[in-house]
């Protein structure tokens, strides 16, 4: 699992979310390259029907929602993203319950 995954992983799992500058900061990369890094995890997630981590970002200036480019990925993938709110608030709450279902397994 790369920095990127793990830390992604460690937020969904709190329930809780990151700005993209603090994030990129956190990992040493630049801004593209981040973004770069989430788009791409956002192909593999929605390949393999899982909810996509990159929802744990926050715009700096989007009341704890993603930046635009994360709903423009999105409607990319052929994902309805046309409540931008629920959709938001269910892939994080799946990333919730996937890490609540994966510590209760034996």
């Amino acid at each position: 699992m790369s920095p990127l995954e793990a830390r992604l992983a460690a937020l969904g799992a709190a329930g809780e979310t990151i700005a993209y500058g603090t994030l990129a900061r956190e990992l040493g990369w630049r801004m593209g390259a981040l973004t770069a890094a989430l788009e791409a995890l956002m192909e593999v997630d929605h390949a393999h029907g899982h909810a996509l981590r990159a929802v744990v970002c926050a715009g700096r200036l989007n009341q704890g929602m993603p930046a635009e480019g994360f709903f423009i990925k999105a409607l990319a993938l052929d994902i309805d993203v046309s409540d931008r709110a629920a959709f938001v608030q269910g892939q994080r709450a799946a990333l919730l319950a996937a890490a609540e279902q994966a510590t209760s397994a034996p």
